[in-house]
């Protein structure tokens, strides 16, 4: 036997070379972000490449290769892929483009007549401008769900309440400008998240007066006491939005509330759930409260 005593030869037989699965090809021009079938085929893959693990298919024509991430994007790139080079992002995903807190599928465009003045670059992509967003969302949203959009342009000063006004009285001729208004008169500056929006409009539409937002309670010295979300003065009533960041700061939250309880102010504290699922039971402690002054 010799040296090779102990050993196992294996042969491999050059007809099993055929049944060795190939790499896939990955061209490196397609991993960079969103591309198409078109320039698939310019980078030498067919269309039944495409099927393999190597890629993730991101709407119709539009595919990305799956070592990256499917970030929104991502999305808005593969949807500009398939679309003229003068057309603009419109609705909730142009919201999302100027930074507000909306979702941004599904992707909403506009056709390219769009007068160019009411488009902006945002995010690197064609987008309304934000007054001509927030008109249009006006028109297609609930009044509640468009005053969030606008108290967040607001807050966020991206626009004033007076640039909002102005453009929406340019338009005074155009279809839906009664709704835009309706909204302009209830959006404020104030309101510090969505809920706290949603809180204060379940209140209004429903016929209790506005309350002033983001109220600080001083004492007779002037020290601040606390702030408030909401606040009705001739009532002393407090009304607060409870959502995450309560959670992570819970124990000077409730410090708080004490010194404003000690200080004669009453409270009320309201969750995701009371407002959106419960409404009435929040309709109706409110006016209880205020009623009884």
């Amino acid at each position: 036997m010799g040296f090779l005593t102990g050993c196992v030869v294996a042969r491999i037989d050059v007809r099993d070379a055929d049944r060795v699965p190939r790499p896939p090809l990955v061209p490196r021009e397609l991993t960079r972000g969103p591309f198409t079938t078109v320039e698939a085929r310019r980078a030498g893959l067919q269309r039944w490449h495409l099927e393999g693990t190597s890629w993730r298919r991101l709407r119709h024509g539009a595919y990305i290769w799956a070592g990256l991430s499917e970030t929104p994007v991502m999305r808005l790139e593969a949807a500009r892929l398939r679309r003229p080079a003068s057309m603009a992002f419109s609705g909730k995903t142009a919201a999302w483009l100027h930074g507000l807190d909306v979702p941004c599928d599904p992707i909403e465009t506009i056709r390219p007549e769009v007068d160019d003045c009411d488009v902006v670059v945002r995010r690197g992509f064609r987008a309304t401008s934000l007054p001509r967003t927030i008109f249009d969302l006006s028109n297609r949203l609930s009044l509640t769900e468009a005053v969030v959009v606008a108290d967040q342009a607001l807050h966020a000063k991206l626009l004033s309440h007076t640039d909002l006004r102005d453009w929406i009285d340019s338009r005074a001729a155009t279809k839906g400008v009664r709704k835009a208004r309706r909204v302009l008169e209830f959006a404020q500056t104030g309101a510090e998240s969505p809920m706290e929006t949603r809180l204060r409009m379940l209140l209004v539409l429903n016929g209790q007066p506005r309350p002033e937002l983001q109220f600080k309670v001083q004492d007779e010295t002037g020290t601040v006491l606390g702030r408030l979300d909401m606040y009705y003065r001739e009532q002393r009533l407090g009304l607060e939005y409870d959502g995450d960041t309560h959670r992570a700061s819970l124990v000077e939250d409730n410090r708080r509330q004490n010194r404003l309880l000690m200080a004669g102010v009453r409270l009320l504290r309201f969750t995701a759930s009371d407002v959106l699922r419960r409404p009435e039971g929040v309709l109706s402690q409110v006016r209880d409260m205020l009623a009884a002054r």
